[in-house]
């Protein structure tokens, strides 16, 4: 008896993510068929239309909230095993392009943004916690490091869900405006894929921009962006040994995620796979980094934006515009 009633319990504990995972896999699978019979437009990829119905989802009908599990799948372990899956996109050659000067560039971007939203935030009156928080997902990647750097910062849940659509509004724009500007930029697909991965907020905003553009936009987007995710760890641990907060080292979130791109694309430098394997790989990656940013735009409320008042938003809207334009200038005097 006892172990009948045991059984169904454990198989009812995997209905919680289902309805969210179908949703995001539905809106990437009707963003990729819209992509592909609209001719393919370079501006609008899968990812960018999946995104976008959501956040129209999400603001205008509503969705209900059983599906919050399975988007959270989504936009983690989802989103992180198609940027794995990337891997197969490049090889350890392709990872030396960034160079010196491109690591520099990067480095230099993510601590001016942070240090400069901290400070801006003081003066504008925003709370430390939230200028922080908003601070660490404008220069480093989006609601990966809010989450991660309020294991330093404490903040309070409305501080981590104000920063969190901050960003991701921000980060959305640029995704939509970057591809739109790059012409105004003079770059080529290799400096656009540079400035998109040190400037968006997002991993998935930074490919989706990216690949937009091109393949080699995409791809040297991506080696960027995980450049500035790698990066994550050390503020996290720098953070809390500065304010010394009793455990930080031992609680700071390692972005394992990124050293199995890394295998992937070392694997992918000294073994040659079959053409049809490395494709359905490749599609496997787009179609999860699309249902990563449907999942994201079913996410993004829009008003809670407006739950803190204007400050905290012009705060976020003055990082988003400096990592945008100290990025281009890098990318500019690097190139």
């Amino acid at each position: 008896m006892t172990e009948h009633t045991a059984t169904p319990a454990k198989t009812l504990d995997l209905w919680p993510p289902l309805p969210g995972l179908l949703a995001s896999a539905a809106l990437a699978l009707a963003a990729t068929l819209v992509w592909q019979v609209t001719g393919k437009p370079a501006l609008f990829s899968p990812m960018v239309l999946a995104m976008v119905a959501g956040i129209v989802l999400r603001n205008t009908t509503g969705l209900p909230e059983t599906l919050s599990p399975g988007t959270a799948l989504s936009m983690k372990p989802v989103l992180r095993l198609g940027i794995i899956l990337l891997g197969f996109r490049l090889t350890l050659g392709d990872l030396i392009a960034v160079g010196p000067a491109g690591l520099a560039m990067i480095i230099t971007v993510l601590f001016s943004t942070f240090f400069l939203v901290r400070f801006l935030g003081r003066l504008l009156g925003v709370g430390d916690k939230l200028s922080e928080l908003i601070a660490a997902g404008t220069s480093v990647c989006g609601a990966s490091a809010v989450l991660g750097v309020n294991t330093v910062t404490r903040g309070s849940d409305e501080d981590v869900a104000y920063a969190i659509a901050c960003v991701t509004i921000f980060g959305s724009l640029s995704m939509l405006l970057f591809p739109a500007m790059m012409p105004l930029t003079g770059f080529d697909d290799h400096a656009f894929g540079l400035w998109t991965g040190s400037a968006l907020h997002e991993v998935a905003q930074a490919v989706g921009a990216g690949f937009s553009v091109s393949d080699t936009a995409g791809e040297t987007a991506t080696i960027a962006k995980l450049t500035r995710v790698m990066l994550l760890a050390p503020l996290i641990l720098g953070l809390g040994l500065a304010r010394n907060v009793e455990g930080g080292a031992q609680k700071a979130p390692i972005p394992w995620f990124v050293f199995g791109f890394l295998a992937i694309a070392a694997l992918n430098s000294v073994i040659t796979l079959p053409t049809e394997l490395r494709s359905a790989l490749l599609t496997a990656s787009t179609f999860l980094l699309t249902m990563a940013l449907g999942a994201m735009g079913m996410e993004t409320h829009l008003k809670r934006l407006l739950h803190k008042g204007p400050r905290p938003l012009l705060l976020g809207a003055i990082g988003w515009i400096f990592i945008a334009s100290a990025g281009a200038l890098g990318t500019s005097l690097i190139r």
